[in-house]
């Protein structure tokens, strides 16, 4: 079998462009011919099935996905997950149950039926607790929300009262001759205003830095240090809550890591065959 006149390396190209996922990917780059009927019959049907449902539904719900797979073996091992490994396994099933909502509005009110799709549909791991507890806790890899737990929302909320006392406290100072510019500076953690060099020994305080110029010296004024140690402590506490909340959440995905896998691949392998389905749409068109 001649596959370069069959353009069989563009058909593939063409694919890789339809899918969304790197499994999606992986499975058409991983593509060979077959001469075994049963499983060309299979695929052709599956494509088949894709193509009207598409025609009917619309482009089914998929979009890109990360790779899990050291994420999921952290969970096996009952690990801790980061912010950015719990939003990946929570989009893997925000999109596991958009899909499945596509997938079932469509039976009952079409005549037809999809037996090859149906499988791999039913596979889909459906936690809409779990995907709503991960989104409402987690605003970024870099962000939990205040209201992940009560606990991390009292001790900010401290934080930014302390925070607005120490900011009153230092607006005061720089009014004085002494400041370099107006403006409030943190330095290791702590809140600092500029200070001339000539009149750092007329703010009482301690030194956290000098600038490159040697000008400016960054001062904690005595009447903040006490302020200054509230918030450093708060910090630590806010950043045990955190890891706290972390876990939990890490906790409630342990004993699903086999659906969270198999959801993962089935995700890819929709996405390969409804890229076969738009492919084929595309095709007869033209």
């Amino acid at each position: 079998m001649d596959l370069e006149k069959l353009e069989f390396n563009k058909v593939l190209y063409i694919l890789n462009n339809y899918t969304h996922t790197y499994i999606g990917k992986e499975i058409v780059n991983s593509l060979v011919p077959s001469t075994n009927k049963d499983i060309v019959k299979r695929l052709l049907a599956e494509t088949s099935e894709a193509t009207i449902l598409t025609l009917r539904k619309g482009n089914a719900p998929i979009s890109q996905i990360e790779n899990v797979n050291y994420t999921l073996k952290k969970l096996e091992s009952n690990g801790i997950l980061s912010s950015k490994e719990l939003l990946d396994i929570a989009n893997i099933l925000k999109i596991s149950h958009e899909l499945k909502e596509y997938f079932n509005s469509s039976l009952g009110k079409i005549d037809e039926h999809f037996p090859n799709l149906e499988q791999y549909f039913n596979q889909l791991y459906l936690n809409k607790l779990i995907e709503d507890k991960i989104f409402s806790s987690i605003i970024d890899e870099n962000t939990i929300d205040d209201n992940a737990s009560s606990t991390l929302k009292t001790i900010r909320r401290n934080i930014r009262k302390i925070e607005l006392e120490i900011r009153n406290k230092l607006n005061s100072i720089l009014q004085s001759k002494y400041i370099q510019e107006k403006v409030i500076t943190i330095k290791n953690g702590r809140y600092v205003v500029p200070v001339k060099q000539e009149y750092r020994s007329s703010v009482n305080g301690f030194i956290h830095d000098i600038s490159t110029t040697g000008a400016t010296v960054f001062v904690e004024p005595m009447a903040v240090f006490e302020l200054n140690n509230q918030i450093s402590n708060l910090k630590s506490d806010e950043a045990i809550e955190i890891e706290k909340i972390l876990q939990n959440l890490s906790a409630m995905l342990y004993s699903h890591t086999e659906e969270l896998k198999l959801t993962s691949s089935t995700i890819g392998l929709l996405d390969f065959i409804f890229a076969k389905a738009k492919y084929r749409y595309i095709y007869k068109r033209n």
